[in-house]
């Protein structure tokens, strides 16, 4: 463990580096603080991953982390975290681009953030194009306050709050951001590691604009328990026996994609980023008063 801590990233095979990166967030702990079964923990891991094979220059791509369960990551993310108010991500990382256009700032958020609170900060982001990446967590329920039902609840799960089922129709993230008009979306499951480390990756250093990254979590200390998949195992499986690939879905009718996770990458186009359109008010602006 003593060489883990005190070698350098070369020394390393990627997945020691990763752990590496975590540990020095958790004061010399080699593990993470999240539930047993949780996907968070490996969620970080593997952006961590991303940082270092990429050798990112942590001071361009800051991160911004709202509230929820996932509010833990900062512990085991490289680079420097802002925390900001529950649903009000977004908005913080929207000014610190226009203060900083040369940063690519990460938003960590829950559905909650993004879904429910802080919805009307998704959609305009999404409309502005800004230039940022938006991670997407989320495990079908409010884990840090008690298993309440949430945005992403399936109908007919239980939670806290709704003992016999929820009768409510979930929120489609990926829908959403396309009708706002996010230049890039997509959605993957924590089971796919490498398929959103690579979705990760474009986001940041290909993609310029908004992107969203979608990924779907498991819960076993309130999902799982309360819909008879308590063992991690078990909630692991039914995520993965229920995902879909985009290309197979669009074969498939509205009654066989019900309750299914359909994931891919759905939308990557290329349209002016909002900084840049600003600049250009600014210059405009400036030419017209000089004459």
């Amino acid at each position: 463990m003593a060489s883990l801590l005190t070698g350098s990233k070369e020394d390393f095979p990627e997945s020691e580096a990763a752990l590496r990166t975590m540990v020095g967030k958790m004061i010399g702990q080699p593990k993470h603080i999240f539930c047993r079964g949780c996907g968070y923990g490996s969620i970080a891991a593997n952006i961590g991953r991303v940082f270092i094979k990429n050798n990112v220059d942590e001071a361009k791509y800051p991160f911004f982390v709202g509230v929820g369960c996932y509010s833990a990551i900062p512990t085991a993310l490289p680079g420097h975290s802002l925390m900001t108010l529950h649903g009000r991500g977004l908005a913080v990382a929207t000014g610190a681009k226009l203060a900083r256009p040369s940063i690519k700032p990460i938003c960590i958020s829950g559905d909650g953030d993004l879904l429910s609170i802080g919805t009307n900060h998704f959609i305009h982001a999404c409309r502005r194009n800004i230039d940022m990446c938006v991670i997407l967590l989320h495990n079908k329920i409010y884990g840090m306050t008690g298993g309440q039902q949430a945005p992403s609840t399936p109908k007919g799960a239980k939670a806290t709050t709704a003992p016999y089922g929820s009768i409510d129709r979930t929120i489609d993230a990926v829908e959403l951001a396309k009708t706002a008009g996010a230049t890039y979306i997509a959605r993957w499951t924590w089971a796919q590691p490498r398929k959103y480390m690579k979705s990760l990756e474009t986001i940041l250093f290909e993609h310029k604009g908004f992107g969203l990254l979608e990924l779907v979590s498991s819960c076993p200390t309130y999902f799982g328990r309360k819909n008879d998949m308590a063992e991690p195992i078990d909630l692991f499986r039914w995520i993965r026996s229920n995902t879909i690939h985009l290309d197979k879905a669009k074969d498939m009718s509205a009654e066989e994609l019900k309750d299914k996770i359909i994931v891919g990458e759905f939308v990557n186009t290329k349209v002016p980023e909002y900084n840049e359109r600003y600049e250009e008010l600014i210059a405009r602006v400036r030419g017209a008063r000089k004459k």
